[in-house]
């Protein structure tokens, strides 16, 4: 299979580029760029991401692009843009002002990467350094009002410079120029589907299990689910399905996926461990303090459940490409944001091989893999919620008490979405409870009680994400109805954060 590989320099938007050549149906994977690149034919071509790192900086990255190209063509963006700019002989000098935002790009000659363009179009800066010269065998491409050397080709050879971002959707022709990089110059076949992906899946589940049997932890979410139905897909019943009731679900939840995953046909067994999680996370109020815990618990109680189960050799989990990613860390790239309880390997008392058969994709391609599989859009389309579950929507201290009215804000928050047909045109909704109390009046008595905030974004793939302008008579209904109904609970905020510089999650 055809593939680009984007080697990450840090830049916020190295998961963007790989989105938009996902969507070109053309398979890329990002890795850190001190990796060495192998030598696979199937490699077709190279993408150097921006960094927040300056070129004169100490400890910047400073690869040989000449060599790790080996020929293949290749596309260095923003500070990919700058390092191969003086490493071909050109001079870099510090912008006096940095450039971030909108500007105009001028086409200056007639070119393969940017055919198609209008001869003026609107692209997306984000730099501080600039290109002020470039060496003699270098053919400008574009320029912009404050950037003269804004796009270049090096001699007649596939390398390219681009000092703006065309990953984002600012760049009014960004999606063309990745177009043209991927499917004319690479000359990448566009069979990355999701047909393709459940294929190729399918046979390599096969060959790695053999005889033996999966076991796997399932959560009621997207990717545990599309996950578990390609392994059954594979070798059937000998997957065996654990859920576990960790007393950090929604309301209800715990009984509809049992229902729900038995109407699938999957092997699965409800294991009720409320009390086992609420003694782990007993005086923890620290987030990464409180993720290990569950984690922790998670695998001791599995390992405890697995061991009834005989000839089990694979743990199948539902590990997905930004999981991986927000868990790598490399002098800054992709940096670390928090752990993730899919991510990191196994105790070796366990004694199980890891099988991830989603590792390798978005959250938007999982549920193109799920609806081409045949999974019900009433699971396809339930909204992300975190491994830890309520444990890291609780901010503070976690016990039964707060948990139950987390649960009970939460549920009049999702259904007061669902009813108005706003569920379905947002990406992720959730209620936070906070770690303060404020002061209230209820009839002629004051109340000093808890705080919620609700959370609701749009976004792809969780990567980057904007919040949800809900109505305000649907905003006040909501919150009339949580401090009216829910005990406990007198106030109720709207977070109006975007990722970045906020997370999804508080936690």
């Amino acid at each position: 299979m055809d593939k680009i590989i984007i080697l990450d320099f840090g830049s916020q938007y190295t998961q963007l580029i790989a989105r938009r050549v996902r969507e070109l149906q053309v398979y890329c994977e990002i890795q850190p760029w001190n990796r060495p690149i192998d030598d696979d034919p199937e490699i077709k071509g190279i993408i150097l991401s921006g960094s927040p790192y300056s070129t004169s900086q100490e400890g910047a990255p400073r690869p040989d692009i000449r060599s790790l190209s080996a020929g293949r063509p290749l596309l260095a963006i923003c500070y990919g843009a700058q390092l191969l700019a003086q490493q071909t002989g050109g001079e870099l000098l510090p912008a006096t002002i940095r450039e971030y935002g909108r500007a105009r790009l001028s086409i200056r000659s007639e070119n393969r990467l940017f055919a198609g363009f209008t001869p003026d179009s609107e692209v997306w800066m984000s730099h501080g350094d600039t290109i002020a010269a470039l060496p003699a065998d270098v053919r400008l491409l574009g320029s912009t009002e404050t950037v003269d050397n804004a796009a270049y080709q090096v001699g007649e050879y596939p390398l390219y410079g681009i000092q703006f971002h065309p990953e984002v959707t600012h760049s009014q022709h960004g999606a063309l120029l990745l177009k043209n990089f991927v499917v004319d110059i690479c000359a990448c076949r566009q069979d990355w589907t999701a047909e393709h992906f459940i294929e190729q899946s399918v046979a390599a589940i096969r060959e790695q299990v053999g005889d033996g049997q999966v076991v796997m932890g399932l959560s009621g979410g997207v990717d545990s689910t599309v996950a578990a139905m390609l392994i059954h897909r594979a070798i059937g019943h000998r997957l065996r399905g654990i859920f576990f009731d960790n007393g950090l679900l929604r309301k209800g939840e715990f009984d509809q996926v049992l229902h729900d995953y038995r109407q699938l046909d999957l092997n699965m067994a409800g294991v009720d461990a409320r009390e086992e999680f609420y003694q782990a996370l007993d005086g923890l109020s620290e987030p990464e303090a409180k993720r290990k815990a569950i984690g922790r618990t998670f695998i001791e109680l599995f390992d405890r459940e697995a061991h009834r189960l005989t000839n089990i050799q694979w743990l199948g989990q539902g590990t997905i490409y930004p999981d991986v990613i927000e868990s790598v860390s490399v002098m800054g790239p992709s940096a670390t944001i928090k752990s993730h309880h899919n991510v990191g390997g196994l105790p070796e008392y366990m004694k199980l091989s890891l099988l991830e058969p989603l590792r390798t994709l978005f959250k938007d391609e999982v549920r193109h893999v799920g609806a081409a599989l045949g999974i019900s859009p009433m699971f396809l389309g339930r909204h992300p919620f975190p491994g830890p579950g309520l444990g890291i929507r609780i901010l503070g201290i976690v016990d039964a008490h707060r948990v139950a009215l987390l649960q009970e804000a939460d549920a009049l928050y999702i259904q007061h979405l669902k009813d108005s047909g706003w569920y379905d045109r947002i990406w992720q909704a959730g209620a936070i409870l906070l770690p303060v109390r404020s002061v209230g009046v209820m009839g002629d008595e004051r109340t000093y009680e808890e705080v919620v905030a609700l959370r609701a974004v749009h976004s792809v793939d969780g990567m980057t994400a904007d919040w949800v302008h809900l109505p305000y008579d649907l905003l006040a209904q909501i919150s009339n109805d949580i401090i009216n109904q829910v005990k406990g609970i007198n106030r109720v905020v709207y977070d109006i954060s975007s990722k970045p510089p906020a997370t999804i999650e508080w936690e």
